[in-house]
C-alpha cells in the first residue's frame, strides 16, 4: 500500500549514515542517492522505503506534530534493541521500549531532524 515515505533534513550525510546504519539489521541500505534525496530500504521493487531530502522548495525541513514512522521488528526483543541502536547513533528518546496498551509494544525515538518514530511488535 506505501511506496515510500519522505522525510526532509538538513544534513543529507548525517541523515544518510543515521537512517541506513539503523535500518541495516532490518534489510535496510541506500538504494538510490541522487544528491538532494536518497531511498532507503531492501530494493527498489521492495516497497516500502524511506527517503530523506533536502525540500523541494530548499526551506527549512520540519517535523510535523503528530507525524512519525512506525518500523515493525519482529518482536519485543527486536523493539528493544533497535531503539538502543537508533540512541547509539545519535537519536533522542521520546519513550522507552514498554507496553503501551494491550497488545503494542514500543520504543520511540526522534532523528537529528526531530523527525519522530517508533519500533513496534503487536500481540
Amino acid at each position: 500500500m506505501i511506496g515510500y515515505v519522505t522525510i526532509g533534513t538538513t544534513d543529507m550525510e548525517r541523515a544518510k549514515q543515521f537512517w541506513s546504519s539503523l535500518l541495516e539489521p532490518l534489510g535496510g541500505r541506500i538504494i538510490m542517492d541522487i544528491g538532494r534525496i536518497a531511498f532507503i530500504g531492501q530494493g527498489m521493487d521492495q516497497p516500502p522505503m524511506l527517503a530523506v531530502c533536502i525540500p523541494y522548495d530548499e526551506k527549512e525541513p520540519h517535523s510535523g506534530n503528530g507525524n512519525m514512522l512506525a518500523f515493525p521488528a519482529g518482536s519485543k526483543e527486536n523493539v528493544d534493541s533497535m531503539h538502543a541502536r537508533a540512541l547509539e547513533l545519535g537519536a533522542q528518546d521520546e519513550g522507552a521500549p514498554g507496553e503501551r496498551m494491550p497488545g503494542f509494544y514500543g520504543g520511540y525515538f526522534r532523528d537529528h531532524d526531530g523527525n519522530k518514530a517508533v519500533f513496534y511488535q503487536m500481540g
